[in-house]
Parts: C-alpha cells; sequence; structure tokens
C-alpha cells in the first residue's frame, strides 16, 4: 500500500493504517538515532519522539509533496534542537576523545569470564567506539554525515532533508567525512595498522569502565541487515580523495530492529489522546 493511502486512511481512522504507517519508518528512524546518539535507550526515547510528531502532525501534511521527505525533515528537525543526550554532555573533541584512548589500558581478555563470545564483545567495544567518534562532529554534520554518507542519500535528498543548498550538503559532507577519516587514520588500528589502538586490546577496559555490557549487547542485539543493505539510494561517491576504507567500516555496522520501539507503537495507538485524535477504530 502506499504512503498516500496509508495516510488517508490513517487521518479517517484507521488504526492499523497509522500503525503500518509508522512502523515502515520506525526502523529507519531508530538505527539513524543510533548512530546520532550512540546509545540504545536514548535512541529509543528519540524514535518515539519522533513518531508522536509524525503522528500529531500528520493532517498537516499536503500530499503534493513527498512523505519521505517530509518525515526526514521531522527527523532533522527534531534532532537538531532536542535537548543533549548522556553523552552529548560531555562534549567530546576528536582531541579529548584521542586522549581518552590513550588513557584507557590495554589489557589481556579474561578468557571464559563472560557467557558471551569474545569475538562479539570485541564487536560491540569496536561498534561503541565508532558510533562514539561521530559524536565529536556537531550535531548538523554528524547528521549530515549520517543521511550522506552511511545511508548514501544523493545531494539533491539530502540538501532539501538539510535545507540548505546541494553545494553546501556536499561541502559540510566533505569536511565530516575528512575529519573523521584523518581521525581513524591517526589513531585507529582498524584503519592504519601502524596505530597501536586495537579494539580487541580495550575491550576488557570497556567492560570494566560500562561501555560495553557483556550480558546485554547494544549494538548487535535484533540485528536484521547491515547500513549498506538498507540505503534508500546508491550514489556514486563524488569525493575520491578519502579513502573509503572507514566509511565501510561504519556502512557495515548492524541494522538493527527495537522491539522496544515497536511495543512503544502499540501503546501510543492506545492512549485516549491519539484515539480522539484520529478517531480511531
Amino acid at each position: 500500500m502506499e504512503d498516500s493511502e496509508l495516510i488517508n486512511r490513517a487521518i479517517e481512522g484507521d488504526r492499523k493504517a497509522l500503525e503500518n504507517l509508522l512502523e515502515r519508518y520506525r526502523d529507519w528512524i531508530f538505527n539513524v538515532a543510533l548512530s546520532f546518539i550512540a546509545h540504545r535507550e536514548d535512541a529509543a526515547d528519540i524514535t518515539q519522539e519522533v513518531l508522536v510528531k509524525i503522528m500529531t502532525k500528520l493532517s498537516t501534511f499536503r500530499q503534493e509533496s513527498d512523505f519521505k521527505t517530509w518525515v526526514y525533515r521531522i527527523v532533522k528537525n527534531h534532532f537538531l534542537n532536542m535537548k543533549r543526550r548522556r553523552y552529548e554532555m560531555y562534549s567530546m573533541t576528536f582531541d579529548s576523545f584521542a586522549r581518552d584512548l590513550d588513557e584507557i589500558p590495554d589489557e589481556e581478555f579474561p578468557g571464559h569470564k563472560y557467557e558471551v563470545e569474545e569475538n562479539l564483545l570485541v564487536q560491540e567495544a569496536k561498534l561503541g567506539c565508532m558510533k562514539a567518534m561521530l559524536l565529536c562532529l556537531d550535531r548538523e554534520q554528524r547528521l549530515i554525515f549520517i543521511l550522506g554518507e552511511l545511508f548514501e542519500f544523493p545531494d539533491s535528498v539530502g540538501s532539501e532533508v538539510m535545507e540548505i543548498s546541494k553545494e553546501n550538503f556536499r561541502i559540510k559532507l566533505h569536511r565530516a567525512k575528512q575529519q573523521l577519516y584523518n581521525f581513524m587514520n591517526n589513531k585507529c588500528g582498524l584503519i592504519n595498522k601502524k596505530n597501536p589502538c586495537r579494539c580487541a586490546r580495550k575491550t576488557a577496559s570497556y567492560i570494566k569502565l560500562g561501555f560495553v555490557d557483556p550480558v546485554s549487547l547494544h549494538f548487535q542485539r535484533d540485528a536484521i541487515a547491515t547500513i549498506d543493505s538498507v540505503s534508500p539510494d546508491k550514489v556514486e561517491t563524488y569525493s575520491n580523495d578519502v579513502l573509503s576504507e572507514y566509511r565501510t567500516l561504519f556502512a557495515q555496522h548492524p541494522f538493527l530492529k527495537p522491539k522496544e520501539v515497536q511495543e512503544s507503537i502499540q501503546t501510543l495507538l492506545s492512549s485516549e489522546t491519539i484515539r480522539k485524535t484520529f478517531n480511531l477504530d
């Protein structure tokens, strides 16, 4: 069913149509939020906040425009203007993050201490570290990088969502890419083998510091795909002066299906306010 038909049915009070419409965009919003904020619970909360905005503003959508772009713009406005989340409180820069990594000691992994396999915990440490790198970008740069580089929005769509020119979108995306690549090339052993920093050497310390939970994996639970397999548009890279290895690492992050958000949709649709707004059946 097309978005337009779901929208019409939802506005007329069809609960299932509204639920299907929200579910169509839920997972994408959650995964953008997870890359944007690097914390699963915060990403779930943000996703629910955006879904509420989509519901409450749905009757204002003018169907002569593209609904996807309309949703993406709600995401943009919410992400750029929402209150600072827990990891943003640290106001990280690439320099401060590099110092933090240097101060985290290398440790041997403690054998069979945990029920989760060692390679999964090391992968969790890698995913957490890479998502933390994105927090070194300011919010606008971060969102442009996530849309343009990870989800491969062409500049025609990215500029419309961010409400800037195509040229400005390309310039801001290039700067974010350059900053991330420079940091990883100077610090990360995944990109430059000469760098001493290795995920496996940091994992035990990450667990002690609470950055990795050996009981509940935040970045791998409920994986249904990888980011690069769900990109809405595949476009040719328009800047070849930055090596592509780092992008491959980010693009292979798992694309998750957040069960907690799925349950929250049911709760939202059952609320008295939403039922009255949409005259839900």
